[in-house]
């Protein structure tokens, strides 16, 4: 996931590599539970995998509870720097967050599970289109989190019918470290870029999350395999990354465009191009991505109209027509204002004079936001004119 999808997504906070919990790994005898019948819980692990793979995901793998504690440190930072920007869920939630026992105390274990969502072609060649819009990969057909929360839900009453267990799934959106987990459980490891890399699936995984009450036995955690590359901190328009291993999100592009309200600073308007909802660069560019094939869901493959839409159509949406355009995508989310002030940004940054007339209409837009984004976009249009007419 990223801060697009990171972004996606409420998890967009960062971390350094996280050591890691050294006791209770893979191979570790299962302890007994008092009142529970004695289960084969290697078995029904296995089992849990198998109807994991058959529900799509492609990676299943268990951790501790506490194998990530001291991401609460590095958690504090990026909340005490203001790197989460305006997302105050973040600092309201940084204790639940720390340690997923004050989620639901009756944890025992952390099943995580990816979903692999690669895309079938290069996620930046509409960037240089510039009267066409680029969306982020993960939002370009149905919203993820309902596809995968009703698939853990089914998995988790599997695992009670079975071991006549408890359990609670989570899909991004709670108070939960699930990049700091999936590391744990060996599914990848926080890149240079923040986000999770798996060595089989590069930066394309969608996570879930079920906590449950057995004591199933637990998987090594992955190391990191970054090395010396610094391809996704280099990539970055906005320059987020303040160094390795951390994300200043106020200065995301994913940020940017999807969780901050109100105006887009002028500084960011320019190296934003043609992104109207979120941001794969970083992503992209990840050598891990050429063992990556494209994903196997078709509720996530790309709808044909959301690959590179016209900027002039995506304008022209009022509240009820983006509404239906994007039902059951996670980009309805953001509402129509929002949406539109991105595409002017996009507009503004086309270069393209018969994008012009859309500006204009929109600077009677009752929203000032978008008002204001359509004289921008209005200025930068006159000033490319002004450009060719003196190199003509």
């Amino acid at each position: 996931m990223t801060v697009a999808d990171s972004a996606a997504s409420r998890d967009v906070t960062t971390f350094s590599p996280l050591p890691l919990a050294g006791e209770g790994r893979e191979g570790a005898p299962p302890r007994a539970r008092p009142g529970r019948p004695q289960l084969d819980l290697a078995k029904l692990k296995a089992s849990l995998i198998a109807d994991a793979k058959a529900e799509g995901f492609d990676i299943v793998r268990v951790t501790a509870p506490d194998a990530t504690a001291d991401a609460a440190p590095h958690l504090a930072e990026f909340i005490a720097a203001g790197r989460h920007g305006t997302m105050d869920w973040l600092a309201e939630t940084a204790e639940r967050r720390a340690d997923p026992k004050r989620l639901w105390r009756e944890v025992r274990t952390v099943i995580m599970l990816g979903l692999n969502y690669a895309p079938d072609t290069d996620p930046l060649e509409t960037l240089a289109r510039r009267d066409r819009a680029t969306i982020s990969v993960y939002a370009r057909n149905r919203d993820y989190h309902a596809i995968i929360k009703g698939r853990l839900k089914g998995l988790s009453d599997r695992l009670g019918s079975r071991a006549g267990s408890s359990a609670r799934v989570f899909v991004d959106t709670a108070p939960v470290m699930e990049k700091p987990l999936a590391a744990a459980a060996g599914i990848g490891w926080q890149g240079k870029h923040t986000n999770l890399v798996s060595r089989d699936f590069g930066s394309w995984l969608f996570l879930g999350t079920i906590f449950t009450d057995l004591d199933l036995p637990l998987d090594s955690p992955e190391t990191d395999h970054c090395g010396t590359c610094r391809a996704c901190l280099e990539i970055c328009p906005t320059s987020a990354f303040p160094a390795p291993y951390q994300l200043d999100a106020r200065r995301c592009i994913s940020y940017l465009t999807i969780e901050h309200d109100g105006s887009i600073p002028h500084e960011f308007r320019k190296a934003i191009g043609n992104r109207i909802y979120g941001c794969d660069d970083c992503l992209a560019v990840c050598p891990w991505n050429k063992f990556a094939a494209a994903g196997r869901e078709a509720k996530l493959a790309a709808r044909e109209d959301l690959r590179a839409p016209p900027l002039a159509d995506l304008a022209r949406l009022d509240d009820a027509s983006f509404r239906s355009f994007f039902s059951a995508s996670p980009i309805k989310r953001i509402g129509r204002d929002r949406f539109i002030r991105n595409v002017l940004i996009a507009i503004g940054n086309s270069g393209d004079p018969a994008l012009a007339p859309e500006a204009e209409r929109l600077r009677a837009d009752p929203d000032p936001v978008v008002a204001e984004a359509a004289d921008w976009a209005l200025s930068e249009l006159a000033k490319a004119r002004s450009a060719k007419g003196e190199l003509a």
